[in-house]
């Protein structure tokens, strides 16, 4: 191991540190403990690599760039390869079933008992659970060790290999591609049969479900529930008219139990009917909450492999390709190594390749970085399919095969959409049967589905998908030619095609656009659009230093912007008719030689078709759509503006965007012809106004029902929950939500008063991060562990993880975790939402507002926001918690937001803080 690029220091010599807010703890292997100052501690370990959890959150702690560290996570990644644990001393100890530590130092005796774990799992002869290795560890760890990884001689010795593999066996030991099971093809599925769901058939299956053991646990039978899984039944009966789907709306009030309720009529129709139903929620998170659900009725693993599949877009998934060209470049790109071979170790186990979830530890990125974890997979469309040597193991293919005979797939309102408004994507028909959980998103989600958006990002990723990376080195990136050298070999009229395809995309932003538009030295035709589009912005928008992007009307264009933007449409032709004759090339040799290709090559040049297609015939329309209306009115179901995406000071993207005033229009045109029924559900399906009919309306026009032939049924089931009990909702009327020193102070004081526990909820990215500046230490002080989103260097679902884990931390985020959170138990037991959440006013909110009712349309989505971010307060009937919101300006009228019994009260803080505490202490 001499020719290590960096030292590998000794693991005898390393303490194990914890570090607070404000001090750091320091154990030594001879149980000398030190408190040590972050400037102490960030001194020390420049000079000897500590035991730690989570090095690159370590460092940020010390307020130091990233140095060595000993990472038990990268040590767990290594020997536990897809498998679970919570990124903190104590998930560690949970996972490897050591004793639960308590307080900082108790931490760092944790790290050290998991280090001798480990290294202990590692020498043992048989992995715990029965299981095989299935990627040579000594490879890797030499490999890794060669680049600098500390742990590479302490995993060597355990594995009984201190001088690494044997002479040879290095470079094989590294192809973990070569193990994975190839998958294989089947006759396509006939259709499914047409025979409905009685209600009792579902109440039937319901209490199969119910009744089955999962964990030791069997489920508590509610009646509320089997009511819920008999009215959304109706959904599954057979289709009376030509584009006219069965929908059921159903409301199902948190702790019904909607996810057993509607799965139960689902897998009774796909098993009756030889069909599949697809669910489609919002989140990852929900979507392996479904599954997980599902093994009451398939506990047997391979039964639920053929019977449910989770479905997401192909940039969720790892890339063999990607993969393997990343192995191979690890002697050569040390600084990527121990990512690379931490990855390689994971692909070999995981279930299904799936990097947005399941077994995959979504701190494994934060730890090995970006480039080396979700820069494998093919997240700009460059896959080769049959071309690719790792195809026949390729998981995204097994996946798109394996949902086309499942019972149950289980996707995401995203891919539904793209599927929806492509007519299929990837597969040859689209489902006859949905449920749309979580389905008060369907609105949000057919927004960002059916928009179109003409920016320096999306053009220069589309020059980037035609032409690959240019610069050698930078990127692995693939391009259009590449993709179809073979294909095309021999066909002069494809090949003209190609070279016009290849010059056309040329007029498309190149790397440093964005450089080149701050300098005033645009080149070519869209980078002078973009440099007016963005003159625009900054001559007619106020407040630079404001929280958001800058936004401008299109009317008035500025001089010069018009005579761009016809240069520009007439530059996209020349791009998109080549692109659409190539296309139509591909599928007319489809037809032409359909006696000389095989499967796998119609396969390929089908897929290469529909890609062109999509990303080129249909991108560049919307564009030259939108720059064709510029200089006139636009259509009135559309909004277009212009925008420059600010992040910390500096532009990031510009551009012009199309949206549609009511997106769901387009999601109801997709899917009322192929859809036969469709459940809409959700715990906040309708609105709080108090009017029933009003409600409902709010609900059929969120989510497209509005816009189909025939109307809804509906069907709403209260919650079981005594809310009128187990919460506590107060207004702070004594505290100036805009002096960030008060709404700091009155965070620190509740999250006192509940002795953690405590979610803290905010409109702003900027007042979160000066909220959390002002409370971790005080928190700490007490032993109550403060994380934050943009703030911790985690994504949101690990920092949920944590919260979880930790009945005493507390949680600051936005959006994404009052969306996503699910944390039942003590663990959650106080939210305090920074102000009322507010629409943010843009352009688009301006066009909705003045179409669906100025004070209804911001009424119904502040509603919408305080009705989710209460629901996560309490998830099982022995919850208890208290709501708080930091507003004196709280109207009224949004009281709605609350379930009934449920009194808003006008408190100050002070009280607040008092009946907080008491309240939380009677429970």
């Amino acid at each position: 191991m001499t020719a290590d690029p960096t030292p590998l220091y000794r693991l005898d010599d390393a303490p194990a540190m914890v570090a607070g807010a404000r001090r750091v703890v320091s154990l030594t292997l001879d149980g000398e403990v030190e408190d040590l100052s972050l400037a102490e501690a960030a001194s020390r370990v420049r000079r000897q690599p500590p035991l730690v959890c989570h090095g690159r959150a370590f460092a940020r702690r010390l307020g130091i760039d990233s140095v060595p560290t000993f990472d038990v996570l990268e040590l767990f990644a290594f020997v536990h390869p897809a498998r679970f644990c919570v990124p903190t001393p104590r998930g560690l100890a949970e996972a490897l079933d050591l004793p639960i530590p308590d307080g900082h130092e108790a931490d760092a005796l944790a790290l050290q008992r998991a280090v001798r774990r480990l290294l202990g799992d590692l020498g043992a002869p048989q992995l715990p659970g029965g299981r095989e290795e299935s990627s040579d560890p000594v490879a890797f760890a030499w490999e890794m060790g060669r680049a600098g990884w500390p742990w590479a001689p302490a995993v060597l010795a355990a594995l009984g290999k201190p001088d690494g593999p044997e002479k040879g066996a290095a470079r094989s030991g590294l192809r973990v591609w070569a193990r994975i099971k190839e998958w294989e093809e089947g006759a396509p599925p006939p259709p499914p049969a047409q025979n409905p769901v009685d209600p009792e058939e579902a109440r039937r299956r319901l209490a199969v479900m119910l009744s089955a053991s999962v964990l030791g646990k069997v489920a508590e039978p509610r009646p509320q529930q089997a009511d819920y899984s008999s009215a959304v039944s109706a959904a599954f009966a057979p289709r009376q008219l030509p584009d006219t789907p069965n929908v059921v709306l159903a409301e199902a009030g948190t702790g019904v139990g909607k996810t057993l309720g509607y799965l139960a009529p689902a897998t009774v129709w796909a098993e009756k009917n030889g069909g599949t139903v697809w669910i489609s929620t919002y989140t990852r998170n929900l979507q392996h909450q479904i599954d997980s659900e599902l093994d009451r009725l398939y506990p047997d693993p391979a039964t639920k492999a053929r019977k449910v599949v989770l479905r997401k877009g192909r940039e969720n998934y790892l890339c063999l390709l990607n993969l393997e060209e990343a192995v191979r470049a690890m002697p050569f790109q040390p600084h990527n190594a121990v990512g690379v071979g931490l990855m390689a170790r994971w692909a070999a186990a995981t279930r299904d390749g799936d990097m947005t979830g399941g077994d995959f530890p979504g701190w494994l990125v934060d730890i090995a970085g970006r480039g080396p974890t979700m820069g494998m997979a093919d997240r700009r469309g460059e896959c080769i399919y049959s071309a690719c040597d790792h195809y026949a193991r390729c998981y995204i293919e097994k996946s798109v095969r394996r949902a086309r005979r499942a019972d149950i797939v289980i996707a995401n309102h995203a891919l539904v959409m793209v599927q929806a408004a492509l007519g299929g994507g990837e597969e040859p028909t689209l489902p006859s049967r949905y449920v749309f959980d979580e389905g008060h998103h369907v609105f949000d989600a057919a927004d960002s589905a059916f928009a179109g958006h003409l920016t320096g990002r999306e053009t220069q990723e589309l020059r980037r998908w035609l032409l690959g990376a240019e610069e050698t080195g930078r990127s692995r990136a693939r391009g259009l030619k590449r993709r179809l050298e073979d294909i095309v070999a021999g066909d002069e009229e494809a090949l003209r095609h190609l070279d016009d395809i290849l010059i056309g995309a040329r007029v498309l932003p190149g790397d440093g656009w964005s450089a080149r538009l701050a300098a005033d030295s645009p080149q070519g035709p869209t980078e002078r659009f973009l440099l007016l589009a963005r003159q625009q912005v900054y001559a007619r928008t106020a407040g630079q230093g404001g929280p958001y992007s800058l936004e401008a009307d299109k009317a008035y264009p500025v001089e010069g912007l018009p005579e761009a933007a016809a240069e520009l449409e007439q530059a996209l032709v020349r791009l998109s008719e080549p692109v659409e004759a190539l296309a139509r090339r591909l599928a007319q040799r489809l037809e032409d030689e359909s006696a000389e290709l095989d499967s796998d090559q119609r396969r390929r040049i089908d897929a290469l078709s529909r890609s062109l297609h999509r990303r080129g015939t249909l991108t560049v329309e919307a564009w030259r759509a939108m720059l064709r209306t510029l200089p006139t009115e636009t259509p009135s179901h559309f909004v277009d503006w212009f925008a420059v995406e600010r992040i910390d000071g500096r532009d990031v993207d510009v551009g012009l965007y199309r949206h549609w005033v009511d997106p769901t229009v387009p999601f109801a045109e997709a899917l009322a012809g192929p859809a036969h029924g469709m459940v809409v559900t959700s715990a906040t399906l309708t609105d709080g106004t108090g009017d029933v009919g009003q409600d409902w309306r709010a609900a059929e026009d969120r989510c497209g029902a509005s816009h189909l032939p025939a109307p809804a049924i509906r069907a709403q089931v209260p919650s079981p929950f005594d809310y009128p009990n187990r919460t506590r909702v107060f207004v702070v009327n004594d505290v100036r939500k805009d002096d960030l020193g008060q709404v700091a102070a009155a965070y620190k004081s509740l999250f006192l008063a509940a002795g953690g526990g405590g979610l803290g909820l905010f409109t702003a990215i900027s007042r979160l991060r000066a909220v959390r500046d002002r409370i971790a230490e005080p928190l700490d002080a007490v032993g109550i562990p403060l994380y934050a989103q943009h703030v911790d260097p985690l994504d949101v679902s690990t920092l949920i993880d944590i919260f979880r884990g930790e009945e005493h931390a507390c949680l600051l985020g936005t959006d994404a975790v009052r969306d996503g959170v699910d944390v039942p138990g003590r663990s959650l037991r106080l939210i305090v939402f920074d102000r009322v959440p507010w629409p943010r006013p843009d352009i688009l909110h301006r066009a909705r507002r003045d179409a669906f009712g100025r004070r209804r349309y911001e009424d119904m989505i502040t509603r919408l926001r305080l009705k989710q971010a209460f629901g996560r307060l309490v998830r099982r009937a022995d919850d208890t918690g208290v709501f708080v919101l930091l507003d004196p300006m709280m109207p009224s009228r949004l009281a709605g937001a609350f379930p009934e019994g449920v009194e808003m009260r006008r408190v100050g803080l002070k009280q607040a803080v008092e009946e907080t505490a008491e309240f939380l202490r009677g429970w």
